[in-house]
């Protein structure tokens, strides 16, 4: 059975996604978990559009040992270089370079004729070659290319170095018949094709990523490209866990294979939708809450007298098990330890030693602790990252006016001020408590988005809250976990902020040097 490759673009397009602004760690914490699923290649950032993804490339680079690491560049020489110094430390450096070959983008956007993208695209590719063993060349908005070209393109690369040729459906324009023909036209027609690797990588525009990877598995793809949950760019990019179950259910008819460790799958796709804010529909396939869930009568008595009757993919093969241990108050360090080492964290002595306190401090108010509540706490001390002296909220109070007016109160610790404390109202206890938080705060910031959903269900169950913010006219995320919702909303809010100050200051940094 043939292996097709999965390569995940989770830390590039997938934080492309409007709103989404992951930091070093969080990437680093995806990195190894990508790494645990068997993703044979990962594209860990675009160096050249910023020293912050330069730096997140770099450090992924360095960590991650089984999976290939990759990064975005345009067809320019600067990027390639920029590129070369992100990843030049990695176990298996490997570039992706991409240059538009569709009649509207070479008119509109490269202005430049057929003749010189192609010239463009194969000088590129063989400076990239001196550098990268692995060199993988994308023809951007290759579903909207004129074929002949295309094929005279791919030849070309291929000539130039080129081991891996991508063939996008950028827009998500293509209907599954009409991508696989792409893919054996240039089986066909390209005579040096079995140098490379095919690539396919889908955006979900139309709501056909999905089966417009699998019809390019089909007509000869090799290597399929997403991201964890779909997401990406506008309405996103192809989930790969959904390709890696459906190869997987449905190996009789499709006849390949991945390396993808399928029992990953629910606990890459819990990681990725906390840390990007990006909450996962009840109906997703294969890891929304509903997947596996069985309302109606006449399923639930067939379920109930075989399972296949109506269950096609078990909880167990990706991740979802039956059992869930229950920890409590009484539960010592080692059940602790334990669990969030099965969970696959991997913390230090301190960081252990505060997420037990963390726990501690849930049992008394949380009568059972679940495993999606250790998964919390235990994320949220692994990205902590404080080098700098930040905001943190030591007293919160709310009480209701005469009219129903909320009003906030609060004591926070500011990075030079020692502690603050003053009062606001607003229209509800959620505005009161960030009217309070901006006044008390020195920089400017305004709130753009504000979500929540809780850990859990019952009504003791954590709740979790992601904001979008403005912070001084720059985008930030926060994101927020408490028993309580008034807690979990201004941990959010400060913890937007807090991302603000690490970001200023590690530009302070990179400026000195």
């Amino acid at each position: 059975m043939a292996q097709i490759k999965f390569f995940d673009t989770t830390l590039r397009d997938g934080e492309q996604t409007p709103g989404v602004n992951l930091n070093k760690p969080e990437k680093l914490e995806i990195a190894r978990q990508l790494e645990r699923l068997g993703m044979d290649v990962l594209e860990a950032g675009f160096p050249a559009s910023s020293e912050g993804d330069f730096l997140a490339v770099q450090e992924i680079a360095r960590t991650i040992k089984t999976t290939a690491v990759t990064a975005l560049a345009r067809a320019k020489q600067s990027d390639i270089d920029t590129a070369w110094e992100a990843l030049k430390d990695a176990e298996q450096p490997r570039i992706h370079v991409f240059l538009a070959t569709s009649p509207i983008h070479m008119e509109y956007k490269l202005k430049k004729t057929p003749e010189e993208v192609l010239q463009t695209a194969v000088k590129m590719v063989t400076y990239a070659k001196e550098r990268f063993p692995i060199v993988q060349f994308s023809a951007e908005d290759a579903s909207r290319s004129e074929l002949p070209f295309l094929a005279q393109v791919v030849e070309a690369v291929i000539d130039a170095g080129a081991t891996v040729v991508n063939l996008p459906d950028t827009v998500g324009y293509a209907t599954p018949a009409e991508y696989g023909r792409m893919f054996a036209y240039m089986k066909e027609h390209v005579p040096n094709i079995e140098k490379a690797d095919l690539s396919a990588h889908c955006h979900d525009d139309l709501g056909m990523a999905v089966a417009n990877s699998i019809a390019a598995i089909e007509n000869g793809a090799t290597q399929i490209e997403g991201t964890v949950n779909g997401i990406g760019e506008r309405a996103g990019n192809a989930a790969l866990e959904e390709i890696a179950v459906a190869l997987h259910i449905r190996k009789d008819t499709y006849q390949h294979s991945s390396r993808m460790v399928l029992h990953e799958i629910k606990r890459t796709s819990s990681l990725i939708s906390k840390l990007t804010g990006m909450t996962v529909p009840g109906n997703k396939a294969i890891v929304g809450d509903n997947a596996f869930a069985h309302e109606s009568g006449i399923h639930q008595d067939g379920m109930l007298k075989h399972a296949e009757t109506y269950e096609i993919i078990t909880p167990a093969l990706v991740g979802m098990n039956a059992t869930n241990l229950v920890l409590g108050k009484h539960s010592g360090r080692h059940a602790f330890n334990t669990r969030v080492a099965e969970l696959g964290f991997g913390l230090s002595e301190t960081q252990l030693q505060e997420a037990f306190d963390r726990f501690k401090r849930l049992t008394d108010k949380k009568k059972e602790i679940t495993d999606d509540d250790l998964f919390t706490i235990a994320l949220d001390v692994q990205t902590k990252n404080d080098p700098v002296k930040t905001y943190e909220v030591k007293a919160l109070q709310v009480t209701m006016g005469p009219q129903n007016l909320p009003t906030a109160t609060i004591a926070l610790q500011t990075p030079d001020h020692g502690i603050k404390e003053t009062a606001r109202t607003g229209h509800g206890t959620v505005e009161a408590i960030y009217n309070t938080l901006a006044a008390l705060i020195d920089e400017q910031v305004t709130l753009t988005d504000y979500r929540i959903h809780s850990v859990g269900k019952g009504e003791d169950a954590l709740a979790e809250v992601h904001v979008q913010l403005q912070v001084d006219g720059d985008p930030f995320t926060g994101r927020g976990t408490a028993n309580d919702v008034l807690k979990a909303s201004s941990h959010a809010f400060v913890n937007g902020v807090n991302r603000a100050l690490r970001a200023a200051t590690m530009k302070k940094v990179q400026a000195l040097i």
